[in-house]
């Protein structure tokens, strides 16, 4: 059977215990399974003799990968997520100086974002060892995915969201789910202490990413990728990084595939944080010699976090990778935002970090431009439509990409001036 360790001290934890953290040290913990009956070719097959299920647990692009996510789960709650695309696009090839770039969208998950694939395991577990409740602090997404997975599974879910800068759209799924959300007065940074406290006062199920179990799941971003490529690798995965529970789950994911013989080399980890919530910048920075928080402040709401829960985890993924961690500013993000909006893709503010990286990586040339990149986009265009409004609205002067409506008189010469200008090179 699975385990949970702690990273710290090394402290063994059963697999059912719902500690949040190592119950010795107070560390953050870590699933380690035992290794696969399969070889790496059986397993390999296994995995995609699974593609092209229909229903349930068998449509799961993360169940699919069971033997390396939670090998013993039994009762799953699958909404089913994964199955996320790879796409490619010219105009972004140009626009960040690749060759081939290929983006990994997760906004095409059932609540619009990547946390699915780690709730759908969060959720099973809680479930498992008889949860009374579960619970979360999110800037919305985590919120949103939780909500739903919990409502399935009737399972009480309580979320702590900070008051003021939460997108409506994320706030509105953990409304229209079902969850009891608290709009708490401070920071995401004030909601993950609360929760953390009410997790061990209260005895709920917390379901950060502090929880392992979720980023067991999360795992299944790398996993699925790895498995779309046919087991060959790219140069660089590039991610964009908050609190850091993807840095630690493709880290552990890619260090998990070489072990066990699914890949022959790792990919370089590019983690890309905003500029105002950049933290984890700022330690790779110097060396990693002593961990940073700040206040954040960023559009990207979805990564405005200043004491990021998964570090020590993400900071072994960036070492063990050859990896790289950088800051971009709000303006670079959103005109990779709005390049990726322009060429019909789409995504979250947030998403548009992983993209700005690639392109200021490839100025600095660290990336070289006939590298194969993929970047990861973290959520749904609809996640925060207000921002976006904005940006193509009422951003003076306009950025660049921005797209602003024109209002006209109900006649037809008003229409063919419009489509005269559009037409003219």
């Amino acid at each position: 059977m699975s385990r949970q360790v702690c990273l710290a001290c090394g402290h063994e934890m059963p697999e059912t215990d719902s500690h949040p953290r190592c119950r010795r040290c107070d560390g953050l913990l870590e699933i380690r399974h035992p290794p696969p009956d399969a070889t790496a070719a059986e397993l390999r097959q296994r995995f995609d003799e699974r593609l092209g299920g229909t229903a349930g647990v068998a449509a799961s692009g993360v169940w699919r990968f069971r033997e390396i996510v939670l090998p013993s789960a039994s009762e799953v709650v699958s909404h089913p997520e994964g199955n996320t695309p790879l796409l490619q696009r010219q105009a972004l090839d140009r626009w960040t100086g690749l060759t081939g770039l290929l983006l990994k969208h997760e906004g095409h998950n059932p609540t619009g974002s990547f946390k699915d694939r780690g709730m759908t395991v969060g959720i099973t577990q809680a479930r498992r060892i008889g949860a009374p409740a579960v619970a979360c602090a999110s800037t919305g997404n985590t919120s949103a995915s939780l909500a739903a997975y919990a409502s399935q599974a009737e399972i009480p879910a309580l979320v702590l969201v900070p008051a003021a800068g939460v997108a409506l759209g994320k706030l509105a799924q953990a409304l229209a789910y079902g969850a009891r959300t608290l709009l708490v007065r401070g920071d995401f940074d004030d909601c993950l202490r609360l929760v953390q406290e009410a997790s061990t006062r209260l005895g709920v199920y917390l379901l950060n990413s502090i929880n392992p179990f979720r980023l067991e799941g999360q795992k299944t971003i790398v996993l699925e990728m790895l498995q779309q490529l046919a087991w060959d690798p790219p140069d660089w995965i590039v991610l964009p990084a908050g609190n850091l529970g993807n840095t630690a789950a493709f880290g552990k994911a890619l260090r998990e595939a070489r072990e066990w013989g699914l890949i022959a080399r790792v990919p370089r980890l590019a983690a890309v944080q905003a500029a105002g919530a950049a933290p984890f910048a700022r330690s790779y920075d110097e060396g990693f010699a002593r961990r940073h928080t700040v206040k954040a402040e960023t559009v990207a709401t979805a990564i405005r976090i200043g004491d990021p829960a998964s570090y020590e985890r993400a900071v072994r993924s960036i070492r063990e990778t050859d990896g790289v961690v950088l800051a971009v500013d709000d303006s670079d993000l959103l005109e990779a935002k709005a390049a990726i909006d322009a060429c019909g893709v789409g995504c979250e503010p947030a998403s548009a970090a992983s993209v700005a990286g690639v392109r200021a990586l490839v100025r600095r040339r660290i990336i070289r431009p006939d590298d194969r990149v993929v970047a990861v986009l973290t959520g749904h265009l609809l996640k925060d439509p207000g921002i976006l409004l904005h940006y193509h609205r009422e951003m003076d002067p306009p950025p660049p990409g921005a797209n602003r409506p024109i209002e006209i008189e109900p006649r037809l010469q008003d229409v063919e001036a419009v489509l005269r200008d559009v037409s003219e090179p």
